[in-house]
C-alpha cells in the first residue's frame, strides 16, 4: 500500500515519493520544514491512510532517549520493600514501558512518530542509533532483549532548531517540506474550507504572501496560521474590499493576531505603514 495523501492532507509528489521510499527501505523518515507545514500531521495521515495504529512520542527539552525504551522506578520498589509488599519480588512491576517498547511489541505494524527530535539535547539522536537501526534493545534489570515483532514505520520530525549528528542522519531517509506555493496552498485551503469564496482566497493569499516577503520578520506566518486567519475572516464576514483595496499606509491586515505571533513583527509592519504614510504626503 502506497501513501498518496488523504482527503485531509495535500501531499506533493516529492513528499509521497519520500514516504514510500522510506517505507520500502525500512528506514526512519526524517521530515524537516518550517513550523506549521504539517510535519506532525503527516504521521497521523500516513497511519490513517494505511490503516495502522499511530504511537506518538512528543519530545521536550528534558526528554531522555532512555524514556523511549523504558524507565525503572527503583524508588517505588525500595518503598514497597520497606512496607513488605509482595510485588517487590517481580522487578517487572517497576518497569514502565516507553513508546519504542510499545511499538516493538505491537502484534501489527504501527507508525511511530518521534516528534520534534531537535528539542532534546544533542546526544539524544545518537542514544537511539542502535535501537532504531537494529530495532532492539536490552533491559538490564530483567536481562531480556526486546525486539520488534514487526518493524514499525518511523517518522521523525525536526524544526531545524539544531543540527542533528551525521551518524544519525546516515540512518534516515530525509525530506524537507518546502513551504507550499500558491497553487498548493489553494488546494490546502480547499480541503479545509471547500465552500470558501474564490475572491476571498485570492485576496487573502495576496496579503499572506506579501507579509511573508517582508524581510526581517521574526516569525513568518505559516500554513496553520493562514487556515486560522481565513476561518476568522469568514466568521466575521469581512467585506471583500478590505482585503482587495489594501492601503499601503495601513500595512497591518485585519485580525492580524492570527498571522503575527510577536510584537516585534507587529511593530515592523506598523513602521512600514508609517513610512508609507510619510512618502504619500
Amino acid at each position: 500500500m502506497k501513501f498518496q495523501g488523504t482527503e485531509r492532507y495535500v501531499a506533493t509528489d516529492d513528499l509521497q515519493l519520500a514516504v514510500n521510499a522510506a517505507v520500502k527501505l525500512q528506514r526512519p523518515l526524517l521530515i524537516k520544514g518550517e513550523p506549521g507545514t504539517g510535519k506532525t500531521l503527516l504521521a497521523e495521515e500516513i497511519a490513517q491512510s494505511m490503516g495502522k495504529r499511530l504511537i506518538q512520542w512528543h519530545i521536550k527539552s528534558t526528554t531522555k532517549a532512555q524514556q523511549g525504551l523504558y524507565e525503572y522506578d527503583a524508588v517505588s520498589r525500595l518503598r514497597d520493600s520497606q512496607l513488605g509488599n509482595d510485588k517487590v519480588h517481580d522487578i517487572g512491576n517497576y518497569i514502565k514501558k516507553g513508546k519504542l517498547w510499545e511499538a516493538f511489541s505491537a502484534e501489527e505494524q504501527v507508525v511511530l512518530l518521534i516528534d520534534e527530535i531537535d528539542k532534546a539535547d544533542i546526544e539524544f539522536p545518537n542514544d537511539l542509533l542502535t535501537e532504531l537501526d537494529k530495532m532492539e534493545f536490552f533491559v538490564y534489570e530483567t536481562g531480556e532483549t526486546v525486539r520488534a515483532k514487526i518493524r514499525p514505520i518511523v517518522i521523525i520530525t525536526s524544526n531545524n532548531e539544531k543540527e542533528l549528528p551525521d551518524a544519525f542522519l546516515r540512518r534516515c531517509f530525509f525530506h524537507f517540506i518546502n513551504f507550499p506555493d500558491r497553487e498548493t496552498m489553494q488546494k490546502i485551503i480547499a480541503v479545509h474550507y471547500p465552500d470558501i469564496k474564490n475572491d476571498l482566497v485570492k485576496d487573502a493569499l495576496d496579503v499572506f504572501f506579501d507579509v511573508r516577503k517582508i524581510p526581517g520578520l521574526k516569525k513568518k506566518p505559516s500554513t496553520s496560521e493562514l487556515i486560522d486567519w481565513l476561518k476568522l475572516l469568514m466568521a466575521d464576514d469581512i467585506p471583500d474590499e478590505i482585503l482587495k483595496n489594501r492601503d499601503a499606509t495601513k500595512a497591518i491586515p485585519p485580525l492580524y493576531g492570527a498571522l503575527l505571533k510577536n510584537e516585534q513583527d507587529v511593530h515592523m509592519l506598523e513602521r512600514l505603514a508609517f513610512m508609507a504614510r510619510r512618502e504619500t504626503r
